[in-house]
């Protein structure tokens, strides 16, 4: 069976201002429950390998995050030595899955690394899966004829409304959900901070941190079929 990788980011930082990001916990915990339950190999990767930063709003989690965050395995390997994107082959994975967190917004649209093991991934017939922030790492993939990935396809991320409604549109970089449909993607969403995913042509996409374990579960679903 082949593995999944979840990429992170190692920006702690809204750009160049004081207020700290990282990885959202629930995104990463979420989702990695439900595929290791599911019999698969995760591993973890971000753009320079090692440590990765926690948003500190996101310790502030549930009791299963909680759980698996501090369990030893997890937190050697999700948030103390993840491994180089640089390092990884794409021939290792069935899909990859784009956690969130706002640092993500800085580090995952323009890492040409992580855009080809992505794109490569696709390619072999894998899966391409996000939730919330992890979204950034959607908008500059291409096919091999040069056009965006998502173009025409049903695709779901943090929402421009749910961006405004945290009081951090105008930190970062870009808007999502209207970067997606600027790339040709069919942006479609739920109520704001709801549970929401999508799924459509080995694209499966999910809305906010309550959307993790969906993503996850839809993405067993298709893997078993």
């Amino acid at each position: 069976m082949k593995k999944i990788l979840i990429a992170e980011t190692n920006e702690n930082h809204y750009g160049t201002s004081d207020r700290e990001t990282g990885i959202w916990l629930e995104e990463i915990t979420s989702f990695y429950d439900v595929v290791k339950r599911a019999g698969y190999d995760v591993d973890f990767g971000s753009a320079k390998g090692g440590s990765v930063p926690v948003d500190p709003a996101s310790r502030e989690a549930d009791p299963d995050t909680m759980r698996i965050y501090r369990d030893e395995t997890f937190h050697r390997e999700a948030i103390e030595n993840t491994k180089k994107f640089a390092d990884l082959k794409a021939e290792d994975y069935v899909a990859i899955y784009f956690g969130g967190g706002h640092g993500a917004m800085w580090d995952f649209p323009d890492n040409t690394d992580l855009q080809k093991l992505a794109e490569q991934i696709y390619a072999n017939g894998g899966y391409i899966t996000s939730v919330c922030h992890g979204e950034a790492g959607l908008v500059n993939l291409k096919d091999a004829n040069g056009e965006y990935l998502v173009k025409g396809k049903k695709i779901n991320g943090f929402t421009d409304e749910e961006e405004r409604m945290n009081g951090t549109d105008g930190l970062v970089p870009f808007l999502g959900e209207s970067k997606l449909r600027e790339r040709g993607a069919n942006f479609v969403k739920g109520k704001a901070y709801t549970e929401f995913a999508v799924s459509d042509a080995h694209f499966i996409t999910g809305q906010n941190p309550f959307s993790s374990t969906k993503v996850a579960e839809l993405l067993v679903e298709e893997l078993a079929e």
